[in-house]
């Protein structure tokens, strides 16, 4: 993967989004972000730097209201190895994008993912999530397109908060083929420690 499309909507969870990036920038993967209007509310809510210095972490910002974007053009993105990540993703964004609704940049970049057959992993941040939720997960899902909510591992035995979240960003991008230090698979070493219990 030569490129990756980061967008961040209105949901909580936008500390996933900021894990993604920074290690996606130590990676030296060039990154395209955007970043919804409800997003820059929960930003100013929750997460633990302001949206100039998320910005910062990205190789390009693109408005989320410029359809004139090249990432909104299968002609443009076609040749290229490059794959979408909606992280967090609200219901509102999953729902567009499971009925062809593109409202603003970002579920346009969906859509032309979609129909260009680019890899696209959504972080639905929900819960309990509903049956029409659910529905359009499965929609989706059947598109090819990787539902990954964040569900974090405790064999790893996390310390501290970021020790989840930089395992579940390094966890999104293993589903990408990118190989990062984040993500502990599953080994001996645990099945060992499980025997001690």
């Amino acid at each position: 993967m030569d490129e990756v499309v980061v967008g961040i909507t209105g949901a909580s969870g936008i500390i996933y989004g900021i894990a993604l990036l920074r290690i996606l920038k130590d990676l030296r993967i060039k990154t395209h972000l955007i970043i919804s209007k409800n997003a820059e509310k929960v930003i100013t809510l929750e997460a633990p730097i302001p949206k100039v210095e998320m910005e910062e972490l990205a190789t390009e910002i693109h408005d989320p209201q410029d359809y004139s974007s090249p990432l909104a053009s299968g002609s443009c993105i076609s040749t290229k190895k490059i794959g979408l990540i909606i992280v967090p993703c609200s219901m509102k964004t999953l729902a567009a994008i499971a009925h062809g609704y593109s409202d603003n940049l970002l579920t346009r970049v969906a859509d032309v993912f979609i129909k260009e057959k680019k890899p696209i992993i959504l972080v639905p941040r929900e819960t309990p999530f509903s049956g029409i939720h659910l529905e359009n997960m499965l929609k989706l899902a059947n598109y090819n397109i990787t539902i990954l909510p964040p569900i974090h591992a405790f064999y790893t035995k996390p310390k501290t908060i970021d020790d989840l979240v930089n395992q579940f960003a390094g966890k999104i991008l293993i589903s990408f083929g990118i190989s990062n230090d984040f993500h502990q698979q599953w080994n001996d070493d645990f099945l060992n420690d499980f025997d001690h219990i």
